[in-house]
């Protein structure tokens, strides 16, 4: 039987995760900004196209499988029901593995003509490499997870996505230099993305020591199978949802903009800068990553007593701050994104579609806490299938849309997806928990709090741009201004927030630095005998 641990440790276990899971984000995102420096718009492109395919199966299975597995182990009643288990969990991922590597690799050819970039091929074949390793992985992080050791999969995640970061950079770097096309600059990143899982891998197997002994007992072949599959689907769908967005745009959008009379090369460029909003909405949602990740075992362990109402507190803090921070990057990005566009990418091209796609970081700030907080509370039929409503949104817009307003179109599309989605959640959610998430003052506070800061900002970007930084170098003047717009949108934004007791202290206290935003709200409020 898989050793139980009481609260303190389980949480304690989900803190060293959501720390780790932060690093692995905040790598993700950034090692795209020189990846696209060095490849340019086209290779950047080129790369974005099939990513989703290996993101896809990295995420469904180093979070949904692993999570189905752990959730398996920790039910099962006796060390030969897990062994069992784990058995019958390793064979039907190690088929499942073997299915989708033989599609991905036998089918390339048609993914690619069908991306409408048939020398994509050879990535798509790179990229089927990773879910040969989807087996060990779920096992290992699940069989860790299980028993609430989280010191190895923590490690296991930054050390995979380290790795991955240092050779796509150096890889790419060398390629770029040598001479080589594009195309193999897209085949050594992909290759450092398999060789990082690959790492994550071998670390859990350094960790690993045999914890099943004796013999393997009976159990349902069929219902392991079933509850694998639903919990893996489940628990992931929203941490997919945005690789699947990525998945409809690679099928689309190029072959759109060809269709509209754009030349193929220019089509490529243009959806390479489309793009470049993915990591800039990776940044943009990590506060709300953080929150998702800590709220479902908080949900889950409060959910149970006093028939739930015992996990309205943490409902109601995460709403909040899902709100108030996904409020504020995205009114901040929107506000500074040509100079931040200039700053990262090293033109301001595509701007405005970009300000258009980054309004998806306030919806994903709203998503991924809410279907946290019901799957925390056991709740993942209807969500799953909202998210899937939400695709299919998402797929009819760019149907209509890209063909009038090009990648404009694909950015409005994502959101009018997304706003489908929060709405649908909430009318959902609202009949699970008949509660009020924030009172009004909140509201009318974040609106002045986002208003200060456009109104102090927006001059002051002006005056930069005009006069203060004009000598300098375009890039570098674009760095500057964008830096000290955030310093200064940031301070005013929540001074606004803590002068205003928007958020009690005890609720800064459950978030990453929060102790010093709390002492900091204690001092603003001092004269008021707070």
């Amino acid at each position: 039987m898989v050793r139980r641990w009481d609260m303190k440790t389980f949480m304690k276990g989900a803190s060293i995760l959501t720390v780790s899971a932060i690093i692995v984000k905040i790598l993700s995102a950034i090692y795209r900004v020189p990846y696209q420096n060095l490849v340019g718009d086209k290779g950047f492109y080129i790369y974005q196209q099939v990513y989703p395919f290996v993101g896809i199966f990295i995420v469904w299975t180093s979070y949904g499988f692993a999570v189905a597995v752990s959730k398996l182990l920790a039910s099962s009643q006796s060390p030969g029901q897990a062994k069992a288990m784990m058995r019958i969990a390793f064979v039907y991922l190690f088929l499942l593995s073997i299915t989708f590597f033989g599609i991905l690799t036998g089918f390339a050819p048609f993914f690619a003509e069908a991306m409408g970039d048939a020398q994509l091929t050879a990535l798509l074949r790179v990229s089927a490499y990773i879910v040969l390793l989807m087996p060990f992985l779920a096992i290992l992080k699940g069989n860790f997870q299980a028993y609430g050791h989280m010191v190895p999969v923590a490690v296991s995640g930054v050390g995979e996505q380290a790795s991955r970061v240092i050779i796509v950079i150096i890889g790419t770097w060398l390629v770029v230099t040598s001479g080589a096309s594009l195309y193999k600059a897209g085949e050594i990143a992909l290759w450092g993305a398999v060789i990082g899982e690959a790492t994550g891998v071998l670390i859990l197997a350094l960790y690993y020591r045999r914890t099943f002994t004796g013999n393997a007992e009976p159990v349902c072949i069929w219902k392991t199978i079933k509850e694998l599959t639903i919990v893996s689907l489940s628990v992931s769908a929203s941490s997919l949802i945005l690789l699947l967005f990525q998945l409809v745009d690679s099928f689309t959008i190029l072959n759109y903009l060809v269709s509209m009379g754009i030349g193929e090369q220019t089509a490529m460029e243009i959806k390479g800068v489309y793009d470049r909003g993915q990591p800039l909405v990776q940044m943009g949602i990590l506060i709300a990553t953080t929150l998702a990740l800590a709220i479902v075992p908080l949900i889950a362990h409060h959910a149970s007593k006093s028939n739930g109402r015992g996990a309205v507190p943490f409902i109601q803090m995460t709403y909040r701050t899902a709100f108030l921070f996904g409020c504020a990057s995205t009114a901040g990005l929107m506000l500074i994104l040509p100079y931040v566009n200039e700053m990262l990418f090293e033109t301001r091209e595509g701007s405005f579609t970009l300000i258009i796609f980054s309004i998806q970081i306030f919806w994903l700030s709203l998503i991924l806490p809410l279907t946290a907080i019901l799957q925390g509370a056991g709740k993942i039929k209807i969500p799953t299938l909202l998210l899937a409503g939400g695709l299919m949104t998402k797929g009819i817009g760019n149907f209509m849309l890209v063909p009038l307003y090009g990648i404009t179109g694909a950015a409005f599309a994502s959101n009018i997806a997304f706003i489908l989605i929060t709405v649908c959640l909430f009318v959902y959610f609202k009949k699970i928990w008949a509660i009020d998430l924030a009172p009004f003052r909140f509201y009318g506070w974040l609106f002045i709090a986002t208003l200060g800061m456009v109104i102090l900002v927006l001059p002051w970007m002006l005056i930069s741009d005009g006069y203060l930084f004009d000598q300098l170098p375009t890039r570098l003047s674009a760095t500057v201004i964008a830096l000290t717009s955030v310093v200064i949108g940031a301070v005013v934004f929540l001074f606004v927030i803590l002068k205003s007791r928007t958020m009690a202290e005890r609720e800064w206290y459950l978030l990453p630095f929060g102790k010093r935003l709390a002492g900091i709200q204690l001092r603003l409020n001092q004269r008021k005998g707070e």
